[in-house]
């Protein structure tokens, strides 16, 4: 960074200290523009970014590069990791949210705010103009851990630590029934027109078709984390292991298959691609199973605290931690992760959620412990958005086209529509 006629300005790599002023110029970022008040017309310098120079490899060959994003999708069954792209974090243009008093008045979520307009803190429980909430699902008495839509279902399906299950039915938006499970859900998921919901020592199983409801044991402490995968359902335990079911048609029920273990405190989050499962832990690792032998091929160290949640976009691993970071993984040539990005939160991250945009263009949704939920765009980092809560929101689930669910540690539920372009 340089001082020239008192304006700061970015220096861009490669250009020669010598070159003259007015050359330099024509090669340096304006500082104010990046801030978002330049005022100057014509500005001396760029309101634009550049393209970093081709950077070379320790033996002199160009980089291999990510893929960049075709129609990328998130997945619990992903492609095989390959290849990779130098744009993660860097920001070109987007819909940045600009930078204001982001503070929820107390006394709007009270209902006693006399300022109205004037007020210096937000009336509003999201920041940006890139989607709406359509409502508010009100019943749970403590923190939803769990939101699941069934494939053929017209009901949203709910679960709390308040250990009740709620239907919700999606025209009316109102409560359609309330199963008391004796126990805290900690995690809820649906695969094709079934419901898992993981409970102290048990895992419930609801067919949304059949009125199937089946009960599979054998954890040992709170099931944490479920996900679905080459034929199995997988659920993380609260005693470090992480078990393996199989339907078996014949008997209309599933069947022990696997049990897992290497964890050394419990698994809190789960997820499958690259016809691999990853699973997260309190212990501060992630590991990696292969997913045919149920063996473990590779353990991921670089967080420092809790790994919350993993997810698969595309050729990418992402992961989230208590140590305030979010980390990219991608496989180098020898088929092990490394980290190739990381981004840095304020506050502790605890969820990962990865959608589409009205666009159809990627955004991943952060959930951190300060009560808010940051929007970005993939792979930028770009902000685009933000959702406020009253408590920390501990479940983002993608619904039908358009429309996704958060629910935080109040009880409550809301449904958020993503705008259509202009």
């Amino acid at each position: 960074m340089d001082m020239d006629g008192n304006k700061r300005v970015f220096h861009r790599l490669g250009v020669p200290s010598t070159a003259s002023v007015s050359s330099r110029q024509q090669q340096q970022v304006c500082y104010h523009w990046k801030a978002g008040k330049c005022n100057r017309h014509p500005c001396p310098y760029l309101h634009r970014e550049l393209p970093t120079p081709t950077q070379q490899s320790s033996n002199g060959a160009a980089p291999k590069r990510f893929a960049e994003d075709s129609g990328s999708q998130f997945l619990r069954r992903g492609p095989k990791f390959t290849g990779g792209s130098n744009t993660w974090g860097r920001v070109h243009g987007g819909n940045a949210v600009p930078k204001k008093m982001e503070k929820l008045c107390n006394h709007w979520v009270q209902g006693s705010c006399k300022f109205a307009d004037k007020c210096r803190y937000l009336h509003s429980w999201s920041l940006g103009d890139c989607f709406d909430m359509l409502s508010q699902l009100e019943g749970h008495q403590k923190v939803v851990t769990g939101i699941a839509f069934p494939s053929g279902s017209s009901n949203l399906y709910t679960g709390s630590k308040d250990e009740t299950l709620r239907v919700w039915d999606c025209q009316s938006g109102q409560c359609a029934g309330v199963a008391n499970l004796g126990g805290e859900i900690g995690c809820m998921i649906s695969e094709g027109p079934w419901v898992f919901v993981g409970l102290p020592n048990l895992v419930k199983a609801y067919n949304t078709q059949s009125n199937a409801d089946l009960s599979l044991n054998g954890p040992v402490g709170q099931v944490y984390a479920m996900v679905v995968g080459n034929g199995l359902l997988f659920a993380g335990i609260q005693d470090g292991s992480i078990l393996a079911w199989k339907f078996n048609a014949a008997t209309n029920c599933f069947e022990p298959a696997a049990s897992l273990t290497g964890h050394t405190l419990g698994v809190v989050s789960l997820v499958v691609g690259a016809n691999r499962l990853y699973s997260g832990s309190m212990d501060n690792s992630i590991r990696v199973w292969n997913l045919e032998t149920l063996q473990c091929i590779q353990i991921l160290t670089d967080h420092t605290s809790v790994v919350m949640s993993v997810l698969c976009w595309d050729q990418f691993l992402l992961s989230c931690s208590l140590d305030k970071t979010v980390k990219v993984w991608v496989a180098t040539d020898s088929g092990n992760l490394e980290v190739t990005y990381t981004h840095n939160e304020e506050h502790g991250v605890l969820h990962l959620c990865g959608m589409h945009d009205s666009e159809v263009k990627p955004v991943l949704m952060c959930s951190c412990n300060d009560n808010c939920v940051r929007v970005y765009d993939l792979p930028s980092f770009a902000e685009r958005g933000k959702i406020f809560a009253k408590n920390e929101i501990r479940a983002i689930e993608v619904g039908p086209p358009g429309l996704f669910f958060t629910g935080d540690g109040t009880g409550q539920v809301r449904v958020w529509k993503w705008r259509d372009s202009p």
